[in-house]
C-alpha cells in the first residue's frame, strides 16, 4: 500500500487522534490500519465510496470481537489459530487487537511462544503478506531509503533480528521476522504503542540451516553467513541508516546469537536507543521473581547464593541483572560477581578455560574457591552443594536435568530454595513443578519459562507463576519513550523488575507465586512503564517526549499522565475522507 493513501493526527499526549484516508472504494479495504470491515457506519461508507461494497447492516466492534472468536475457537490446530489471527491482522488491524486482548490469557500463546515458533518454520510455505521490512546484502546500501518510506508512520519502536538464536530452534533465516511480528504485536497490547507505529525489521545476513537453503521454497537470501567483520560491517550500516532516520525510536535487538547478542548491545548502548530483550528482559522478569521470593522468605538479595545453568545470552544476562540489583543493595562488584556462578556443558565456568568473552566477567578464579580444584566437583550437582546455592536458575535448554538429587542439594541449603526452571518449551524445562514440589515437600518457591497449570501438593493449590518477558519489555518500551530517555540504562532493568515483583499480590505470595498474571499485563506495563521513566529521569538521560506535546511542571506527574494517555486502545478511530 502507498504512504499516500493515508496519515494520522495526534493530540498532545502523542495519541492518534483520526486517520486521513486520501483513498476511497476497494483500496480502502487493503488498508488493514484503516479498515473496519462491516463496522463501517452509514456515513464512513458514503464518504469513503464504499457504498454497494458491503452489505447493508452495520455490526458494532464488539460484534465483530465476538464473531471472530468463534472462528478461532472453531479452528483446529494452534497454527491455524495463528494464521487466522494474522490474517485478521492484515485486513484489520484494529479488530485483530481487540480480538486478542478480549482473551489475552489463551491468545498470546498463539500470536507468540510457544506457536510462532512453527510460525518460524513455515514463513515460507505459509507466506501471504509481506510485513515489515527485510534487508539483505542486496539492498543494505539502500536501507536509509527504505526506512523512509515508513516515516509516514511515526515509527516509534522496531524489533530487529538476524534470525541466528530462534529460542529452542536456532538458525532460521528469513522467518525469524515472524518473532519481530508477535514482539511488537505484545508492545501493542501491554504498552498500547499503536501498531502503526511499530516496525518489524530482519537482518538477513543469510543462514547455515542445511535444510533452509535446499528449500527450494525458501524465501531469504540464499548463502551462509556473513560472519566477521562482513557481519559487523552489515549492522553498522543498518544501525547508521535507522538512527539517521528514526532518532527518537527505540530499536530493540532480537534473537542474535551469543556473543554477537552482547557485542550489538553494547557497541551500540550510546548510539542508537536500544536493549537486547534476550539478555535484558530475561534477566529483569528473572530478577522480579526473585524479589518476590525474597518477600516470601524475608530474606534479602545478598543471603543467597545463585546458580545460573545455562551460560548463553539468556542465563549471562540473568547473572548481570542479578549483579546490578545486589550493587545497589550495597555488595561491591566482586562481592556480588562471587555469589553468582554459573554453568555450561563443561561445568562451573572458570577462569582457567579459553571462554568467549560474554562469559568471562562470571567465570570463577579456581584458587579462589577451593572447592573448584577437586573436577569430581566441577558439574552442576557439585556446585549447587560446594558453593551452598539457594537460587537454582535453568536457561540450559536440557529438559530434566534438575533431577531429584540437584533440588534436594538446593533445599539443603535453605528452607525455601527458589527454583526457576526457565527454558521453553515445555519439554525443555530443566524440571516440571509437579516435580520440584514434591521433592522439596512444598517448600520450594517456584517459577518457570513456559506455562504451567497450578499445582496441589498436600492440598494446597500453587498457581506456578510465568518467567515471560512480556512483563518487561512493552513497559520499559513505553517509559523510554514517555521519558525521551537518550539510551536504555542497567537500572532501568531493576527498576522494572521491582515493578513486576510489587504487582503480585499478598494472596498470590501466599500460594507461593512469584510472578503476576498475564491478564493484568496492560496494568503490570503501565507500572513498568513509570518506574523506568522515573528511573530515565534520576540517571539523567531523559528530555522532553519528542512524540507529545504536553507538559507538567512535575515530572513524575507528568510521566504519569502521559504514559495514562498515549497508549492507543483498540477502538476503530474517526476517519476524515481528504
Amino acid at each position: 500500500m502507498s504512504e499516500n493513501q493515508y496519515g494520522f493526527k495526534y493530540d498532545e499526549f502523542g495519541n492518534t487522534r483520526e486517520i486521513m484516508v486520501y483513498a476511497s472504494g476497494t483500496e480502502v479495504h487493503s488498508i488493514g490500519f484503516v479498515n473496519k470491515g462491516t463496522a463501517f457506519t452509514e456515513a464512513e461508507r458514503s464518504r469513503l465510496g464504499l457504498d454497494g461494497l458491503l452489505p447493508p447492516a452495520v455490526r458494532s466492534l464488539d460484534n465483530q470481537v465476538e464473531n471472530s472468536l468463534l472462528k478461532v475457537q472453531s479452528k483446529e490446530s494452534d497454527i491455524e489459530k495463528f494464521i487466522y489471527l494474522r490474517s485478521l491482522f492484515d485486513r484489520n488491524v484494529t479488530l485483530a487487537h481487540a480480538v486478542i486482548k478480549k482473551d489475552i490469557e489463551r491468545l498470546m500463546g498463539i500470536i507468540y511462544t510457544p506457536t510462532v515458533g512453527l510460525a518460524v518454520q513455515q514463513y515460507s510455505s505459509m507466506f501471504r503478506q509481506a510485513n515489515g521490512l527485510h534487508f539483505y546484502p542486496g539492498n543494505i546500501d539502500q536501507a536509509e531509503d527504505i526506512l523512509r518510506r515508513q516515516h509516514h508512520r511515526d515509527i516509534r519502536v522496531a524489533v530487529v533480528t538476524d534470525n541466528q538464536g530462534i529460542l529452542g530452534i536456532g538458525d532460521q533465516g528469513a522467518g525469524g521476522i515472524a518473532i519481530c511480528l508477535g514482539k511488537l504485536m505484545l508492545y501493542t497490547q501491554g504498552a498500547g504503542i499503536a501498531p502503526w507505529n511499530c516496525l518489524p525489521i530482519s537482518l538477513d545476513v543469510g543462514t547455515d540451516n542445511e535444510a533452509l537453503l535446499s528449500d527450494s521454497e525458501y524465501l531469504g537470501w540464499r548463502h551462509r553467513r556473513l560472519r566477521g567483520d562482513e557481519y559487523m560491517e552489515f549492522i553498522r550500516r543498518f544501525a547508521r541508516a535507522f538512527r539517521n532516520v528514526f532518532p527518537n525510536a527505540l530499536c530493540q535487538w532480537e534473537d542474535f546469537s551469543k556473543q554477537n547478542a552482547f557485542a550489538i548491545r553494547d557497541t551500540y548502548l550510546h548510539d542508537l536507543i536500544s536493549f537486547n530483550d534476550d539478555i535484558q528482559g530475561t534477566g529483569a522478569v528473572t530478577l522480579a521473581a526473585i524479589l518476590t521470593a525474597m518477600k516470601i522468605k524475608q530474606e534479602k538479595l545478598a543471603d543467597q547464593v545463585y546458580l545460573i545453568h545455562g551460560a548463553g545470552a539468556g542465563g549471562v544476562g540473568v547473572a548481570e541483572q542479578i549483579k546490578v540489583a545486589l550493587v545497589e543493595q550495597g555488595l561491591s562488584k566482586q562481592e556480588a560477581a562471587d555469589r553468582i556462578f554459573t554453568v555450561d556443558s563443561r561445568g562451573v565456568v572458570t577462569t582457567d578455560r579459553d571462554l568467549e568473552p560474554y562469559k568471562i566477567k562470571f567465570a570463577k578464579d579456581k584458587a579462589r574457591f577451593a572447592w573448584l580444584q577437586d573436577e569430581a566437583n566441577n558439574n552442576l550437582l557439585g556446585a549447587v552443594r560446594n558453593a551452598g546455592v539457594t537460587v537454582l536458575i535453568g536457561t540450559s535448554g536440557q529438559g530434566g536435568c534438575f533431577d531429584q538429587t540437584v533440588v534436594e542439594a538446593a533445599a539443603a541449603n535453605t528452607e525455601r530454595p527458589v527454583v526457576l526452571p526457565l527454558s521453553n518449551p515445555t519439554v525443555m524445562a530443566e524440571a516440571l513443578p509437579e516435580d520440584i514440589y514434591r521433592w522439596t515437600n512444598g517448600r520450594a518457591l517456584v517459577a518457570t519459562g513456559s506455562p504451567f497449570p497450578s499445582v496441589v501438593h498436600d492440598g494446597v493449590s500453587h498457581r506456578v507463576g510465568q518467567c515471560n518477558n512480556v512483563f518487561v519489555f512493552p513497559g520499559v518500551g513505553l517509559g523510554v519513550l514517555a521519558s525521551g530517555a537518550r539510551e536504555v540504562r542497567p537500572e532501568f532493568f531493576t527498576a522494572a523488575a521491582h515493578a513486576v515483583s510489587d504487582f503480585v499480590t499478598k494472596a498470590e505470595m501466599e500460594e507461593g507465586c512469584l510472578e503476576p498474571q498475564v491478564r493484568s499485563l496492560r496494568e503490570v506495563s503501565e507500572k513498568v512503564a513509570l518506574a523506568v521513566a522515573v528511573a530515565a529521569v534520576k540517571a539523567g538521560v531523559s528530555r522532553p517526549c519528542p512524540f507529545s506535546s504536553f507538559q507538567h511542571e512535575n515530572d513524575e506527574m507528568r510521566l504519569r499522565e502521559l504514559i495514562k494517555r498515549m497508549r492507543w486502545e483498540p477502538d476503530y478511530l474517526p476517519l476524515v475522507a481528504m
